[in-house]
């Protein structure tokens, strides 16, 4: 038995490679954008009775537009973007239900209001443990990102001593840290997005 090849036949063409844009931008703009807004609302610069203004922008911008960009991190193999957009994604939305749902019954309810700061503060005690073990992971990224999470996570810290102790000073200074934490966000955002456009390092994020 012999066997020949044909010369005539087309080689298999390569399979088209689909590449998914950076979408750590996005993320960290979304980010941002809420934190900020809920910030200014913690530092007592606006009236606490605008934080329901906050829940749209938490539930799409926040929440969604997070839960997204995790997702496409997945996408991309990138387990530290992934867990830590989709987990702040789905703290937007919790933050939604918890202000819209379950604070709005207790108030409806007149339930001890020392009962609900705790519950609040105990929530938010979560996500300042969870930022903090992030924050650990962050040293081996960039120094922008370890910046946000050195910063947000003593936002989550001072906003739950703040709940805890029924503290206005506390929720302060959890506002203030918390607009700073917003500001570095965006910073890492635009270089993101810069950086990529240009095809060059226009903003530096200080790779670890």
């Amino acid at each position: 038995m012999t066997t020949t090849q044909r010369d005539d036949v087309a080689p298999t063409p390569a399979p088209a490679i689909s590449r998914v844009a950076d979408p750590a931008p996005l993320g960290l703009a979304a980010f941002a954008g809420t934190t900020f807004f809920l910030s200014v609302v913690n530092t007592h610069m606006l009236s606490a009775t605008v934080t329901g203004a906050v829940l749209g922008l938490a539930l799409f911008y926040g929440g969604l537009a997070q839960l997204l960009a995790g997702m496409w991190e997945f996408a991309r193999g990138n387990t530290f973007g992934a867990l830590a957009f989709s987990s702040f994604g789905a703290f937007w939305l919790s933050y939604w239900y918890l202000v819209d749902h379950v604070v709005a019954k207790l108030v409806a309810a007149k339930a001890d209001p020392k009962d609900i700061s705790h519950a609040v503060g105990l929530y938010l005690l979560v996500w300042a443990i969870f930022t903090a073990y992030m924050t650990i992971a962050a040293t081996r990224v960039s120094g922008a990102v370890l910046a946000v999470f050195a910063f947000l996570t003593l936002t989550f810290v001072a906003l739950s001593i703040g709940e805890f102790a029924t503290s206005t000073g506390w929720t302060k200074l959890g506002g203030w840290l918390g607009l700073i934490t917003a500001v570095v966000a965006w910073y890492a955002s635009l270089a993101g997005v810069m950086n990529d456009t240009a095809k060059r390092v226009v903003f530096p994020t200080f790779p670890r």
